[in-house]
């Protein structure tokens, strides 16, 4: 395993990591299965010694190392990581926030597709994720459950016959499965429908939350949709079910999209016009502001208002222009009012060969329309 390589060589530029393609990608951005795992005789990481922390790393990394999709991965202690790495990794989604505050006993593991990922002393001993573009829930859950089944015969999991795997938080307890979602819903949000449905959605045991989980907010239109229950369900249940609700949501936010065009074209040109505005021209933008607007742009492109203009583009400013991977692309320390001038040059640069956008053709009385009294 190449840990000599530094993160940065080994991760995927930017642009190509935004040229990933899946089914429904214009509203589902990712899709993600994680299995939170602990090891039997060994104290949850919040409680173990360091010494234990290390001698869990070691044994965990080992095993993980020796599967087939990790032998030519990344590996690394959290500890050997740069705060700017961390950060980097944060923002693509490889790497929880309370990960990223993890130093000496933790690590964290990377295959070479950048699809399955493995933290190492987190919250348990072991949390590993599948990550894919677009809608494929099933398939994330199919390859994660195989990586899962091989090390499962390498380690000795903390297992209960009556409740079923054992996690640090009792929330995680049973199948310790997560499955998410990450959906771009700006026609719900423009439409004053989001909050409905996400009520709609809370009513069938599913969470929704902001661009990096719990407690964080719906940057750019972003939220994530995950299962709350661990316990008493099959994962494949768990997993179908949460396929089903997300084909409403995504049916509710191509009508509202269409609703919006055909009761209120103005509003929504109006709305993407200014977006396009002040990214092709702004001087100063701040982190939150650029992904709201470029939320904008994104459904303009969508609606057929940028004429040639790729998603991959819109996508990948949604990612070099967040702060750690704004900084990577300095060779000193950025404050924030430096950072912000520096985001804005960035969008008027890579902006300056797209054309204003053009009024999309208006849709017929007859089209699809959203019934506000409908649950997901």
């Amino acid at each position: 395993m190449p840990e000599s390589i530094p993160l940065q060589a080994f991760l995927s530029s930017p642009a190509d990591a935004s040229r990933r393609t899946g089914p429904h990608d214009r509203i589902v951005l990712t899709s993600r299965v994680r299995l939170a795992r602990n090891l039997k005789s060994f104290a949850f990481p919040g409680w173990a010694k360091k010494a234990e922390r290390l001698q869990v790393l070691d044994l965990i990394r080992q095993a993980v190392a020796s599967l087939p999709p990790l032998q030519d991965g990344f590996a690394e202690s959290m500890d050997v990581l740069s705060p700017l790495d961390k950060q980097i990794l944060v923002e693509r989604h490889l790497i929880s926030r309370e990960h990223a505050a993890r130093n000496a006993g933790s690590g964290w593991l990377l295959s070479r597709d950048e699809v399955l990922s493995v933290m190492i002393n987190e919250e348990d001993h072991l949390r590993m994720q599948v990550l894919l573009p677009g809608l494929q829930i099933r398939q994330a859950w199919e390859t994660i459950n195989q990586f899962d089944s091989s090390l499962e015969k390498l380690l000795d999991y903390a297992f209960s016959p009556e409740i079923g795997y054992l996690t640090a938080c009792p929330t995680n307890v049973g199948t310790g499965i997560r499955v998410s979602a990450m959906l771009h819903l700006p026609g719900l949000v423009l439409a004053e429908h989001i909050n409905q449905i996400i009520q709609a959605v809370n009513k069938l045991s599913f969470a929704v939350r902001g661009f990096y989980g719990e407690g964080t907010e719906a940057l750019g239109n972003i939220f994530q949709v995950s299962n709350q229950m661990t316990l008493g369900e099959a994962e494949i249940e768990i997993v179908e079910r949460l396929i089903k609700v997300l084909a409403q949501v995504i049916e509710s936010e191509e009508n509202a999209r269409a609703l919006l065009l055909e009761k209120q074209p103005a509003v929504v040109c109006n709305q993407i016009g200014r977006a396009y505005g002040i990214l092709a021209h702004a001087h100063i933008i701040a982190s939150k502001e650029t992904m709201n607007q470029l939320s904008l742009l994104r459904l303009g492109l969508d609606l057929g208002m940028f004429p040639g203009l790729d998603r991959s583009l819109v996508d990948e400013l949604f990612l070099v222009t967040q702060p750690g991977h704004l900084q990577q692309r300095c060779s000193e320390k950025l404050p924030a009012d430096e950072r912000d001038q520096r985001r804005a040059d960035l969008l008027r640069e890579r902006l300056s060969a797209v054309s204003r956008p053009v009024m999309p053709p208006r849709r017929s009385s007859s089209g699809p329309s959203l019934d506000k009294s409908a649950s997901v």
